[in-house]
């Protein structure tokens, strides 16, 4: 862990910044560094004083409310669990949270709210890289990818075998979406390429306007109807109070045996322990997942024991592209805030 205190690139000795004597200046903490291009953008800000973990990983809970003391403004990642708590250890001075995600579970909003503290986010920037990781997952767990990459390396790999390793094709099949806002319309975007024989979606209220600009036949269906006439069922949805463990027990008994699951959205809204028995005891046929809770997973978790299982390390938005955009944008709300205008992304 190392915390260096700046308020522009040029440090003097032992890390501190003439300028930061000037009191009238907010003091942002930044959580963990940014890629490269934002990272010079921030700390290029002379109208602010910046204190930063330099650290690639999370600061201890314990340290990040030490550090987080007179700040007036936060620039965090989904890591960093945004509290009650952590609004008392910042003081009543802090009004702007501005996180590098489009999610924002790990901020508890209504707390926020109370305090008059503003909340950033970056929606949009991710929605390409997502929808096309989104694709490569499905494509992979279909086709049972994670099998295939072991089987030269561990020596399954012999002669030609008609049946071996064999997936299923996208082709034909239907395909259901939990979720249709920005990331549920692009990952059917990218489906209809793939000549899937009927797409559905379900979300509260149909969305007649997007299902026109999609140019193919789509269909609003409740949740129930979805499971059941789902070949592959795509995840696109938000973690709220709602669908927290929306696919649990009763959710895998009424798929497909066939099913395959894809999950990019958000752990929390599989119950985990349900699907390892669904995917154990065939209730459904496989998994592909870039979201789990918890994350990181732990290496002896049941769920990577599985061969029907395929899990990523939530890699969703990992573009340099995306990722750049997105640190600016939350450079962008963060100021914005600190200045009393309209955020790019606000959360209400």
């Amino acid at each position: 862990m190392r915390i260096v205190k700046q308020t522009s690139q040029r440090l003097v000795a032992g890390g501190t910044n003439t300028a930061d004597r000037m009191s009238d200046k907010p003091k942002v903490f930044l959580a963990r560094p940014l890629p490269p291009a934002a990272q010079k953008r921030l700390e290029s800000i002379s109208s602010i004083s910046l204190t930063q973990n330099t650290a690639p990983h999370p600061l201890p809970r314990a340290e990040l409310l030490s550090q987080i003391r007179g700040t007036h403004a936060l620039l965090c990642m989904l890591t960093e669990k945004v509290d009650a708590e952590l609004l008392d250890a910042a003081g009543p001075q802090l009004r702007t949270v501005s996180t590098v995600s489009v999610g924002f579970d790990h901020i508890d909003v209504k707390e926020c709210r109370k305090r008059g503290v503003r909340v950033g986010n970056t929606p949009d920037v991710l929605t390409d890289a997502t929808a096309e990781l989104t694709m490569g997952l499905l494509l992979a767990t279909c086709r049972r990818f994670g099998e295939g990459l072991r089987a030269p390396k561990s020596g399954e790999w012999s002669a030609w075998h008609p049946t071996w390793l064999c997936g299923q094709q996208v082709s034909g099949k239907v395909v259901g979406l939990v979720g249709f806002g920005r990331i549920g319309f692009a990952v059917a975007e990218r489906l209809v390429p793939f000549r899937a024989s009927k797409l559905i979606y379900t979300c509260p209220t149909p969305k007649p306007d997007m299902e026109t600009r999609l140019n193919v036949p789509v269909t609003h269906t409740s949740f129930d109807d979805l499971l059941r006439q789902s070949d592959i069922v795509v995840i696109a949805c938000a973690l709220t109070p709602e669908t927290r463990h929306l696919f649990n027990a009763r959710a895998f008994a009424l798929m497909k045996p066939t099913a395959v699951l894809i999950n990019t959205a958000r752990g929390g809204i599989i119950h985990q322990a349900d699907l390892v028995a669904a995917l154990r005891n065939g209730t459904i046929a496989a998994a592909g997942l870039d979201v789990t809770d918890p994350e990181p997973l732990p290496t002896d978790s049941d769920l990577l024991q599985l061969d029907n299982c395929l899990v990523l390390p939530h890699i969703g938005s990992a573009t340099v592209e995306t990722r750049e955009a997105m640190a600016d944008m939350a450079i962008e709300n963060l100021l914005r805030g600190l200045e009393g205008q309209a955020m790019l992304a606000e959360v209400k």
